[in-house]
C-alpha cells in the first residue's frame, strides 16, 4: 500500500502543480504579466516537475541515474495527455515542445536527487522552487518578444522542357491525398496543399494557395520573369482561418508566426535538367525564437518539397 502511495505521490503532485501553473499562465487578464509562450514556461515548468517527481520518489529508485533520467518523463506524459482533453493545448504544438520538455524534465531530475540529499532546508527549496516561474515570467514579458525573420530552402531536379515546369508553378492543379508526401505536416496535423489559381503572369498578379480546413494564402506577384523566376508576398488572415485548423500558437499571420513572401527560381543545369528553387521567408515573435525556428523551419521546408514533388511528377509525367 505504501508503494502504490509513493507511486501516485510521484506522479499526481508534479502533474498537479503543472495543471495549475498551465491555468495560471493561460488566464486572459495576465497576458501582460505570465504566457504559456515565454522560455520560463517552457523550461522551469517540466524542471520543476522533474525535481517533484525524484523528491517524491523512494531512496531506493532515486538513487539508479536512469531513473533520475526517464522517471520524470510520465508525469510530462500524463500532463500532455490532460492539456489535449481539455483542450488546452493542441496535438501540433505539443509535438514540438515535447523533446524540450523531456530534456528539462531529466534536468529537474537530477536537481531533484541532489535536494533530496541535502540534510538541511531541503523542504524550504521545495516549497520556494516552485514558485520560480511565477516571479521570472514577467521580467522576462516586460523584455519582450523579439521579431526575427528566417528563411526555408528547398530545390528539385526536373527532367522536364522550361515551359512544362513553369506552367506547374504558377498555377498547381488540385493535389489529391495520395500525392501528398509533406510528412511532416501530416504528422503534425497541419493543412496540407489543395491547389493554386493565378490570375495572369506578371507583376501585380493575384495567386490564391488553398489548403485544406480553410487555410489560404493570398499572394501579389512583385516580380516576374517568364519561366526564370517569380517572386510574391503571402498573407494570411487569422480571422478566414477556422478555429479548429490550427493551434492559437502556431496559426499562420497571427501573433507568434507569419509567412512573408515566397520565390521560384528556374535554373537550367544542362539541355536536359532544370533545377526548380523555392525559397520563403517567415516571421517569429516569441522569446524562444532559437528554439522556434528550428520547427517552423522544417515544416515550411516539409511544405515546399511536398509542393516540389507534386510539380516534378506533374513536369515529367504528365
Amino acid at each position: 500500500m505504501n508503494k502504490i502511495f509513493t507511486y501516485l505521490k510521484v506522479i499526481a503532485i508534479p502533474v498537479a502543480y503543472g495543471l495549475i501553473l498551465r491555468y495560471l499562465f493561460g488566464v486572459e487578464d495576465w497576458q501582460r504579466l505570465y504566457s504559456v509562450m515565454s522560455l520560463t514556461f517552457l523550461v522551469c515548468l517540466p524542471t520543476i516537475m522533474g525535481i517533484l517527481t525524484i523528491f517524491f520518489s523512494s531512496e531506493e529508485k532515486a538513487k539508479e541515474r536512469s531513473y533520475r533520467f526517464f522517471a520524470p518523463w510520465v508525469p510530462i506524459l500524463f500532463f500532455f495527455v490532460l492539456t489535449l482533453l481539455v483542450g488546452w493545448e493542441g496535438w501540433a504544438c505539443w509535438l514540438m515542445v515535447l523533446p524540450l520538455f523531456f530534456l528539462a524534465a531529466s534536468l529537474g531530475g537530477f536537481i531533484g536527487w541532489r535536494l533530496k540529499n541535502r540534510n538541511r532546508n531541503k523542504r524550504v527549496y521545495l516549497s520556494t522552487i516552485p514558485l520560480v516561474p511565477l516571479l521570472i515570467t514577467p521580467l522576462e514579458m516586460t523584455v519582450g518578444s523579439i521579431p526575427g525573420t528566417y528563411q526555408a530552402y528547398t530545390f528539385i531536379d526536373i527532367q522536364a522542357p522550361a515551359e512544362k515546369i513553369w506552367s506547374n508553378v504558377t498555377r498547381v492543379k488540385e493535389i489529391k491525398k495520395e500525392q501528398d508526401t509533406g510528412w511532416l505536416t501530416n504528422a503534425l496535423g497541419f493543412p496540407r496543399p489543395v491547389k493554386a489559381i493565378l490570375n495572369y503572369e506578371g507583376v501585380g498578379a493575384y495567386r490564391e494557395a488553398i489548403f485544406t480546413n480553410g487555410l489560404v494564402f493570398h499572394e501579389t506577384v512583385s516580380e516576374y520573369i517568364p519561366q526564370k523566376k517569380m517572386v510574391f508576398s503571402i498573407k494570411a488572415y487569422p480571422h478566414e482561418i477556422p478555429s479548429t485548423t490550427l493551434d492559437e500558437h502556431v496559426v499562420i499571420g497571427g501573433k507568434y508566426f507569419d509567412v512573408l513572401n515566397g520565390t521560384y527560381e528556374l535554373e537550367k543545369l544542362n539541355s536536359k535538367t532544370y533545377r526548380l528553387h523555392l525559397y520563403s521567408h517567415f516571421k517569429l515573435t516569441t522569446t524562444f525564437n532559437f528554439y522556434a525556428s528550428w520547427w517552423a523551419r522544417w515544416i515550411m521546408q516539409d511544405i515546399q518539397d511536398n509542393i516540389l514533388q507534386v510539380e516534378k511528377y506533374r513536369a515529367e509525367n504528365e
